[in-house]
């Protein structure tokens, strides 16, 4: 599934964006992404597109490789988590702006423990509730349909796109990164972006030049309202240069 959209004044390159998920029309962050693209897209001047990749098309790097950033959505389990966690590897391993946000930034997690740590048993309670090593399990608070407020690491692109040091955001989701594993899987270059009132991550990213952001709360949700979503635009800004 294609969509397209056109800036009134063409300023930046053309640019693609791979949207790696599994469309449901009901789902409110699907509804949300590409409102927050379109509006991103026209702020910056940018000629943009973006295709839906449903997880199970992702077999090998070829089906992803020709888009300028990859966002990984909402709504996991996937169909297929192995074409996810290989879409997130190309994007991590050869520099392509890459934002996830909920069921994004649960597997981001997962293919960085995996990949990078060399966890290979690392894996996802939801689809795997016996595993050895759960790095992301069930939250003890579920924040289905909630709205927080959360804080922004000094330094981190997230701060950077939002210009300021906190906000309010929403949710839906039921699993988060497990604390237990926490302290070796942030200790570089994945860092802690954003943390909740109790200290708990709400969004990691590399500490490297290219753009690497993942949010386990869902920022897009605020195109619904008519609002802007600052990190939509710096993903898409990231995309173009």
């Amino acid at each position: 599934m294609l969509g397209v959209t056109i800036g009134a004044l063409i300023m930046q390159p053309n640019i693609t964006i791979g949207l790696v998920g599994d469309y449901d029309s009901s789902v409110p962050a699907h509804q949300a992404i590409p409102l927050a693209l379109r509006s991103a897209a026209e702020s910056l001047r940018l000629a943009l597109a973006f295709e839906w990749v449903p997880t199970e098309e992702i077999t090998t790097a070829s089906r992803i490789s020709y888009f300028n950033g990859l966002w990984c959505l909402p709504a996991s389990p996937y169909r297929n988590t192995d074409g996810a966690l290989l879409a997130i590897r190309h994007a991590r391993e050869n520099g392509v702006p890459f934002l996830g946000t909920c069921g994004g930034f649960q597997h981001a997690v997962i293919e960085y423990a995996r990949n990078v740590l060399g966890w290979f048993d690392a894996e996802h309670a939801e689809v795997s509730p016996n595993a050895v090593r759960p790095v992301i399990t069930q939250l003890e608070c579920s924040l289905v349909e909630a709205s927080a407020l959360v804080r922004f690491s000094p330094g981190s692109r997230i701060a950077a796109a939002y210009e300021t040091n906190q906000a309010t955001v929403g949710y839906r989701c039921r699993y988060g990164l497990n604390e237990q594993f926490r302290s070796q899987l942030l200790a570089g270059p994945l860092r802690v972006a954003s943390e909740d009132e109790n200290g708990d991550v709400r969004a990691v990213e590399l500490d490297r030049p290219a753009f690497f952001v993942a949010t386990l709360f869902q920022p897009e949700r605020a195109a619904l309202a008519g609002q802007p979503v600052p990190l939509a635009a710096a993903f898409l800004q990231a995309c173009a240069t």
